[in-house]
């Protein structure tokens, strides 16, 4: 159904000690939504995408995952609601010690919900991590270790074990920190067809205002297998829904589009914005 709210922050905070990380965060996001998170160094970004993903638990309001009330869960029964998000953390999060083969096969192997047996569903598992591998054009890479593995290239693996589950919900934390424009743009272009190929719901933490503008004017043209603009891209497709959200000392004080953001003469607001 795509209004059906994946993810509901109901005037939620979290606090650590003394220390208040989110403060009365309220906001819904819908199957298939883009949502594109700025905001300042510890303004709390990551510290919602954590939230998000239960690691952090709120210290009041409340939080529905998948229509499901989880602000108290207990953490044994989180376990089936994160088998059905796909995540990407700062640098890639890859296991050193694991080849690229490993590394992508894990939450297949180890996620209660997906769980195949190593033995029983060898090629299952072989072909969801070679399809997986293909998506972001490094197949080539299965017996290798991240170590012998450029930035862009474990930033991309990490997507393909991101997206190896299909999981209804992608969280991405500055997947292209650190990385050069090009691949940078190259990242985002595989975060776009993966949305777009199986209309994932996707929070996205970033520091590059032109992420958010690829994800919200690009769409993935399967046909042609490229990214076109969204007013050229012919598939008839329903418009792209992106909402820019921007935080500032633990409170999100901007929610809207695009044009909205950009109109905004709020001085804190106008640091994120980038015109091309």
């Amino acid at each position: 159904m795509p209004d059906q709210p994946i993810v509901q922050f109901d005037n939620v905070s979290v606090q650590f000690d003394s220390l208040v990380a989110l403060r009365d965060c309220s906001f819904t996001m819908r199957a298939g939504e883009t949502r594109v998170i700025l905001g300042a160094a510890g303004a709390g970004k990551t510290v919602l995408l954590k939230t998000t993903l239960g690691l952090y638990r709120p210290s009041a309001g409340r939080l529905l995952v998948f229509g499901e009330d989880v602000t108290r869960l207990p953490e044994k029964e989180w376990y089936d609601i994160r088998s059905k998000m796909g995540v990407l953390f700062q640098e890639g999060g890859l296991f050193d010690s694991l080849t690229i083969e490993e590394n992508v096969s894990y939450p297949l192997i180890n996620q209660r919900v997906a769980r195949l047996d190593p033995h029983r569903d060898a090629a299952v598992i072989e072909e969801r991590v070679r399809e997986s591998l293909r998506f972001v054009e490094l197949e080539h890479t299965l017996g290798k270790f991240p170590s012998e593995l450029s930035g862009g290239m474990r930033r991309r693996v990490g997507i393909a074990r991101a997206v190896v589950t299909s999981p209804p919900l992608e969280l991405y934390d500055s997947p292209t920190a650190g990385l050069d424009p090009i691949t940078a743009n190259n990242i985002v272009s595989l975060i776009v067809k993966e949305r777009d190929s199986r209309n994932t719901a996707t929070m996205m933490v970033t520091h590059r205002y032109q992420d958010g503008q690829l994800m919200a004017n690009f769409r993935y043209n399967p046909g042609k297998g490229r990214l076109e603009k969204a007013s050229e891209n012919g598939s008839g497709a329903p418009p792209i829904r992106t909402v820019f959200m921007v935080l500032n000392d633990g409170r999100v004080v901007f929610e809207g589009s695009q044009a909205e953001l950009e109109s905004s003469q709020d001085s804190y607001l106008k640091k994120f914005v980038r015109q091309e």
